[in-house]
């Protein structure tokens, strides 16, 4: 998949794979990847090579990668002997999270980098879905949303471009976060002055488009139904509190049709969402800008989806006033679309 998708791995990247590494019991159900502590980088006629090590971890060391980032936890995982210890060794059998061998990691190091530094995951590959409630169904226009239950469009090569530079510009963190403008051209390879890609985030499958980019206009919408699986809804928070809070962006882009959602702060630069119009569209691609206000009182209406065990599905959430509706559905919904 991944070279077919033209995508790439990098340190710091994780990969939720929700079974245990091994087909046993144990808890590492997870991989964080960095760079091999012992295989340098080799320079090559055609570039350069780095090794990259997979390091099994546990679903809540996981979690913590996500709404901090994963960097921090593989230093984490370093000073802790028997989850890793500074060559990084997975041990399968390992019981234990880290925060269960030593709880002071979670309040004293993970609780206060999100505060201090948010999370550096601008994106992730996702079950979701959006749509235009202020547009009657019957409305096929070139720059239509995306509907379960409708043949989805795909991204134009520019936009999905655009998102992979939304990513690339998502990892600075240490400056202010820009995205593209919408008539950006198109780049060609990386740009290595940049933080390391996050491509296999975000990555288009397919690199033609079928509705010519620039036949698509961006579209400001009145209202808007989003639609996600639990476990991408579970990140909503993550997005909101490690991301907007701290002026950056955040995109879901669908791995079951070629739709994105992505939520900016006022902050971004370079958007099509403004405040004067917080919900924009770009053929299948959403923008939503979101106030820090507004964000706050999201966080406590959607705190429940802290809580994933106590979750019953489908659930929905709708704050009227912004007509914004929010709901998280089984995943079916998204697998069969047309059912």
């Amino acid at each position: 998949f991944l070279f077919l998708a033209e995508n790439t791995f990098c340190s710091g990247d994780h990969v939720s794979w929700h079974s245990p590494l091994d087909n046993s019991e144990s808890r590492i159900q997870h991989m964080l990847l960095t760079e091999d502590p012992q295989m340098q980088p080799v320079q090559t006629p055609f570039g350069v090579v780095t090794f990259l090590q997979i390091v099994g971890v546990c679903t809540e060391e996981l979690h913590a990668a996500q709404q901090w980032n994963g960097q921090g936890i593989l230093e984490l995982l370093r000073t802790v002997p028997v989850a890793g210890g500074p060559w990084l060794i997975t041990d399968m059998r390992r019981g234990e999270t880290i925060f269960e061998i030593d709880p002071h990691l979670q309040q004293e190091r993970v609780d206060k980098g999100i505060e201090t530094d948010g999370s550096n995951l601008s994106g992730v590959s996702a079950k979701c879905a959006w749509d235009d409630l202020s547009r009657p169904p019957e409305d096929d226009e070139d720059s239509r949303s995306i509907c379960i239950g409708t043949q989805p469009r795909r991204l134009s090569g520019k936009d999905t471009e655009q998102i992979r530079e939304t990513l690339r510009r998502g990892l600075e963190i240490n400056s202010k976060p820009v995205l593209p403008p919408i008539n950006t051209q198109r780049q060609n390879g990386l740009n290595h002055d940049r933080a390391p890609s996050r491509k296999d985030s975000l990555e288009s499958e397919s690199s033609a488009a079928i509705i010519p980019h620039e036949l698509i206009r961006t579209r400001q919408l009145e209202s808007v139904h989003l639609k996600f699986n639990q476990e991408s809804g579970a990140l909503i928070p993550l997005c909101l509190r490690g991301r907007l809070l701290h002026g950056r962006h955040f995109t879901y882009k669908s791995i079951t049709g070629d739709t994105a959602i992505t939520f900016v702060s006022t902050g971004v630069e370079g958007a099509f969402a403004t405040e004067e119009h917080p919900y924009a569209a770009h053929g299948p691609w959403l923008q939503i800008l979101l106030t820090e206000e507004f964000v706050e009182r999201m966080l406590e209406d959607l705190e429940d989806l802290n809580s994933p065990e106590e979750f019953k599905l489908p659930k929905e959430y709708s704050w009227p006033e912004k007509k914004l509706k929010v709901s998280i559905l089984p995943d079916a919904v998204f697998d069969n679309p047309l059912h």
